[in-house]
């Protein structure tokens, strides 16, 4: 069940969901069934040029080949080229309780304009605490400016059958718990992908014994 206007004033009143920012305002971002965000500060983008692709089991190329842009005058836009790909961050940081989950969606107004904010990862899990890392794609011809602190996205809260009985706080595998700069993929850390890196791995050391016994 969505949340309305007036049960996601009172999850905010009850402490079930926390929002944080510089400015106590957040009320007036309320709508009829969802709350708006704004853009933060802070981007990040992929300097491409650095490396051929990007491979999952090798996490260190991800933190090596972006690029943090942040924008300190107020009024300065952040310039999306057509195609590109940029990593941003909700200016607030949001607290949900064990029984809820959010969703996050696009604004009609910038969508018009040919900005997407994510790219598949919209779900916020029961328990989470951090900010919210936008994937911003602009599929327009033209370059679009975005303004930190403009409103850029917004969250529609759910109500879960039951309290989860492993929130993502206590998740082993959790990855994004207390973020608060747009954060790069963890996806190497995963399970299964750490098992394929240590497969890797093992077969390139077995190889390179191989060349220098052979030597």
């Amino acid at each position: 069940m969505i949340l309305s206007d007036r049960d996601i004033k009172a999850k905010i009143a009850d402490g079930h969901i926390v929002i944080e920012s510089e400015k106590d305002d957040h009320f007036i971002n309320i709508n009829a069934s969802s709350m708006d965000l704004r853009l933060g500060k802070h981007f990040k983008i992929y300097e491409h040029a650095k490396v051929p692709f990007l491979d999952p089991l090798n996490p260190e190329g991800f933190k090596d080949m972006t690029k943090l842009i942040t924008i300190e005058n107020e009024g300065e836009p952040f310039i999306v080229q057509p195609g590109e790909f940029v990593l941003a961050v909700t200016h607030e940081k949001i607290k949900i309780a064990n029984d809820l989950v959010a969703r996050v969606e696009g604004r009609s107004s910038l969508g018009r304009l040919g900005i997407i904010v994510h790219s598949t990862a919209g779900f916020v899990d029961a328990g989470f605490e951090g900010t919210i890392t936008l994937e911003i794609t602009n599929i327009n011809r033209m370059p679009v400016a975005l303004y930190p602190g403009m409103r850029v996205c917004q969250l529609a809260f759910e109500t879960m059958s039951s309290e989860a009985e492993v929130p993502y706080y206590a998740k082993s595998t959790s990855k994004y718990q207390g973020q608060i700069m747009p954060q790069e993929s963890m996806i190497s850390v995963d399970p299964e992908l750490r098992i394929a890196r240590g497969l890797y791995l093992d077969k390139l050391a077995k190889e390179k014994a191989e060349r220098e016994a052979a030597v």
